[in-house]
């Protein structure tokens, strides 16, 4: 699979993809590239109905120049940027924001690739911050490290198969209070109102866990 900065002509087949209504796994597909860059490449130059590859070509080369991170504004919202307008939805999901910017400088960066140092120098923060951030992100599965023996630094990456495991890590997660409210119940007694709830409750979240981690597996293919 080909590494690198997307090339104006592959910017301009994301564009007549996006207006035959292909989904970014398709495009990804057809260029040979991963899902996440061609959702990253969209998402930092408008949106889906606004992509123009020729400015979008033009503002990474004027960023690479000067190593400025994307504007990407967000529609409908004068002077706001779509970074800024997915880090409040995944505050609103329960990340710290903290962890949301970090999260998100990840997800909207080139090749989904930041050093330690490199997130601390973007988002002006301290390191400490920023390892509480990445350390929770990596223990959820949403991002994984990387080492880089010859420099001796750790590298963290967002890369397709980040969702599936986030999910997966999620649900084994649930999974467990399930088995523990069934175990909570079995010791007092199934014939007792507690017992009988905490029963109704883990078998409940059994079986939605197993019909998510399905699902999952079953779609699991469309990040390829």
């Amino acid at each position: 699979m080909p590494g690198g900065r997307l090339t104006q002509q592959e910017r301009q087949r994301i564009a007549a993809g996006l207006a035959d209504g292909l989904s970014y796994a398709e495009i990804a597909r057809r260029l040979d590239r991963p899902t996440s860059t061609i959702s990253r490449e969209v998402a930092r130059n408008g949106s889906a109905g606004g992509y123009r590859p020729e400015q979008a070509h033009r503002a990474t080369v004027k960023r690479a120049r000067r190593g400025t991170p994307a504007p990407s504004r967000a529609p409908g919202t004068p002077g706001g940027t779509m970074e800024e307008e997915i880090i409040e939805l995944a505050v609103r999901s329960g990340l710290p924001r903290m962890t949301a910017r970090v999260h998100v400088d990840l997800l909207l960066s080139e090749d989904g690739r930041r050093t330690a140092a490199e997130l601390t120098r973007r988002l002006k923060v301290s390191p400490a911050s920023v390892s509480v951030a990445v350390n929770f992100l990596v223990q959820q599965g949403y991002v994984r490290r990387e080492r880089d023996p010859q420099r001796r630094r750790d590298i963290y990456v967002v890369d397709d198969d980040a969702w599936y495991r986030s999910i997966v890590i999620s649900s084994r997660l649930t999974l467990q209070s399930a088995q523990a409210a069934m175990a909570a119940a079995e010791t007092l007694g199934l014939d007792t109102p507690v017992g009988q709830r905490l029963a109704k409750v883990g078998t409940f979240l059994e079986r939605v866990i197993e019909d998510m981690v399905a699902s999952a597996d079953r779609w699991r293919g469309l990040l390829e």
